[in-house]
């Protein structure tokens, strides 16, 4: 009887183990799947937003930036904290050779974010323009207007240019400008993502500073944003 219960105990030890090897296989398959969809999505955004006569500043603003956040979508009614907010990518440029590196994947949420009325979701590029806050990215959670100093960008041409912020940010709601306020709200890296779209377990500074994993994948993206900083 003993030996009956401990083959017993045996087989269901190896068959949790196979479930347990089997869901995290399909984590890892879903998490790369949404995160080579969401590259896809941030460089239609970063086209778009970029090619807009209402967001004439993000060009020159791209141009010294030390690195750009990318939210194909910012959800009114979100998921990230249970309120409003998305996910997207971040982007960097190599001070020795003016390229860009990554993503890294991040979400972005709040209680509440300043959607104009009637707006159920936007697009959202935010411009990193000092070391502090891409220092700040890379080991906590940054809370935007309290860790981070933040700024809407105006619409039109010529304006922006004399913004000083630690982020700029350029929104479009159903394809029009809009100054969506994002104070208050919360990025931090999407672990899951990073890993599903790398292969293994990484994160913003492996990919940003050190460089230890790289993506075929990727290479689009940093050629949207290349385009977008000339």
């Amino acid at each position: 009887m003993t030996l009956t219960i401990s083959r017993i105990g045996v087989a269901f030890a190896a068959a949790m183990a196979m479930t347990l090897s089997g869901i995290s296989q399909a984590a890892h398959a879903s998490d790369k799947s949404d995160a080579e969809m969401l590259v896809a999505k941030a460089r239609t955004t970063i086209q778009a937003v970029s090619t807009d006569s209402d967001f004439a500043s993000l060009r020159p603003a791209l141009a010294s930036a030390k690195g750009v956040l990318i939210f194909p979508q910012v959800l009114k009614a979100g998921f990230v904290l249970g309120g409003s907010g998305g996910s997207g990518v971040l982007l960097t440029r190599d001070a020795a050779t003016g390229a860009w590196v990554g993503p890294a994947f991040y979400t972005m949420g709040s209680a509440s974010i300043g959607f104009q009325a009637g707006a159920q979701a936007a697009e959202m590029v935010m411009v990193v323009t000092s070391q502090k806050a891409l220092d700040s990215l890379y080991t906590n959670k940054v809370n935007l207007g309290g860790d981070a100093s933040v700024a809407l960008a105006s619409k039109g041409a010529g304006r922006g240019a004399s913004i000083t912020a630690d982020f700029i940010v350029y929104s479009k709601v159903k394809g029009a400008f809009a100054g969506v306020s994002v104070d208050g709200s919360v990025l931090d890296v999407r672990q899951g993502l990073n890993g599903g779209y790398y292969g293994q377990p990484v994160t913003p500074l492996d990919i940003l500073v050190k460089r230890t994993v790289s993506s075929a994948d990727s290479t689009s993206l940093q050629a949207a944003v290349a385009d977008a900083a000339k």
